[in-house]
């Protein structure tokens, strides 16, 4: 089973793997300033992309009629929304690719 990294893990590995004045402090601020930088511009409807990681995009899903799982018989509504999708990048896709043949 995989690991999971998590922020914190990220600013420690960056801090360790460069060598540089930047404290985990300042190291925490840029990654958090790029995550909140991608929310903005999702959020104004533009695509952010990361070469070789991946684009962000935000697409319209129409509304639809679904089913009740615990009663299939009944119609559910399901209203119209705009959801975030991401196309994987050429490295991470290769990366990826690496972990499913092992």
């Amino acid at each position: 089973m995989a690991n999971t990294i998590t922020k914190r893990e990220l600013v420690n590995k960056i801090c360790a793997e460069t060598n540089s004045d930047l404290t985990q402090n300042d190291v925490l601020e840029v990654i958090q300033k790029t995550v909140d930088l991608i929310i903005e511009s999702l959020g104004k409807g533009d695509r952010v992309v990361l070469r070789n990681f991946g684009t962000f995009t935000v697409k319209e899903v129409k509304a639809k009629i679904g089913r009740n799982p615990k009663d299939p018989g009944k119609d559910v509504p399901i209203p119209a929304r705009s959801v975030v999708k991401f196309k994987v990048g050429k490295t991470l896709k290769e990366a990826a690719a690496k972990v499913a043949t092992k």
